[in-house]
């Protein structure tokens, strides 16, 4: 079985050209190299928009087409929703039963947010304890890496500091320091104490160049030593981080490379902002959008010189022409060899060829919405199997399996 990777979209509706450029196209990429869940955080939009949810349901089917289109396949993507799974909401309440407040008042995006969203009134409960159902979305499928952009990386560093402190508090049994006593001893006395000075290097300060000598003599150890154990190994292992037995799945930040999309009027592309082209956008209003898209302000004339990093239509060339075409506009623009529109005629070529074959997979989803509720419903089971697996391992840790 290959790694796991998990990842949600908020249902804000039909996705546009960022968010395309900026996750799904990466999703699509990623269904070929990991086993991916991929769910809709449909509890999530209520953080923020709790008082209008009367157009959730319309969002959730109008995104999950938009992934099928852009080469989502529900039979390698496991594809839910996050709120036809209450085992999201139990982890939730109980991983926030042990998080300090603090964790959650740093997450530099909630500040972030609240800033940007003056207009609502985020003092709620909910929107202060999202990013810890975030973490819970995460933990719940024990998933091995997460894809985010920089601005997100707090985020999955938030979540396996929850992971981390739940281990710490609940993966430890009565008979854990003898178990693990018997792990040590089973070591040579030298590496015995070089295991218990990276230990403690890395408890005291956190150095990950101790950490990584510690793993490593544990995986000496598992190779070289008889009668070594696997548990002996995940005794060590959590030994060495402070933790005891792993129950939750720290993840890790999976960087890869994406492409920025910015809107039509050169600022972050959103529909609250009026400068998207949704991904199945009528070509004549793609045509129309692109061709009243701004330009570089020194242009008043056909005649006038312009510089192509001034322009909003040159960040469009940079993500969708070739290097010839490139070329070719930056020197037009320059010496005033082509004008603003024609500059823009391989832009909306190029776009328009993209979203194709999207409109001609999305069409018979939306001739017929039930079978994306089954894909939908398909996915949730499969999501609800390892979840429940999960808070098994979760409420047993806690005393709660009585």
């Amino acid at each position: 079985m290959s790694a796991r990777v998990l990842s949600g979209m908020r249902p804000t509706g039909a996705l546009h050209l960022g968010h395309y450029h900026g996750a799904l196209k990466n999703w699509v990429r990623l269904q070929s190299q990991y086993e991916c869940f991929y769910f809709v955080a449909d509890w999530h939009a209520l953080t923020t928009h709790y008082e209008s949810p009367e157009v959730i349901e319309r969002n959730v089917f109008d995104m999950v087409i938009d992934w099928i289109a852009a080469g989502l396949d529900p039979e390698r993507s496991t594809i839910f929703v996050q709120s036809r799974l209450p085992e999201h909401a139990e982890l939730f309440t109980l991983l926030a039963m042990g998080t300090p407040l603090g964790w959650l008042e740093r997450v530099p995006t909630y500040k972030d947010q609240i800033e940007k969203l003056k207009d609502k009134d985020l003092a709620t409960y909910g929107f202060l304890g999202y990013p810890l159902l975030q973490a819970a979305d995460i933990l719940i499928y024990k998933a091995a890496y997460v894809p985010v952009g920089e601005d997100q990386s707090s985020h999955v560093e938030l979540t396996r500091e929850v992971a981390r402190r739940f281990n710490h508090l609940y993966g430890r049994s009565p008979a854990l320091e003898a178990q693990t006593a018997e792990a040590v001893a089973k070591l040579s006395k030298d590496d015995a104490r070089y295991f218990e000075k990276q230990r403690k290097a890395f408890g005291e300060t956190g150095s990950t160049e101790a950490l990584a000598k510690g793993e490593g003599l544990v995986r000496k150890a598992a190779s070289q030593v008889s009668g070594w154990t696997a548990a002996d190994s995940e005794l060590l292992l959590g030994h060495l981080r402070g933790s005891g037995k792993t129950i939750l799945t720290e993840p890790q930040a999976l960087h890869t490379e994406v492409t920025k999309l910015p809107g039509l009027d050169g600022a972050k592309m959103s529909k609250s902002y009026g400068n998207a082209i949704a991904m199945r956008e009528d070509p004549a209003v793609v045509q129309d959008k692109v061709r009243r898209m701004p330009t570089d302000p020194q242009r008043v004339r056909r005649t006038d010189a312009g510089d192509p990093e001034r322009c909003p239509v040159w960040q469009f060339h940079q993500v969708y022409s070739d290097k010839p075409t490139q070329e070719w506009a930056a020197s037009g623009c320059k010496s005033a060899g082509i004008g603003c529109l024609e500059c823009k005629q391989p832009v909306i070529d190029a776009i328009l060829k993209e979203q194709a074959p999207w409109r001609e997979r999305a069409q018979p989803y939306l001739n017929n919405r039930q079978r994306v509720h089954e894909i939908v419903q398909e996915g949730t089971e499969r999501a609800r199997v390892v979840a429940r697996e999960t808070m098994g391992d979760v409420r047993a840790a806690m005393g709660l399996s009585y």
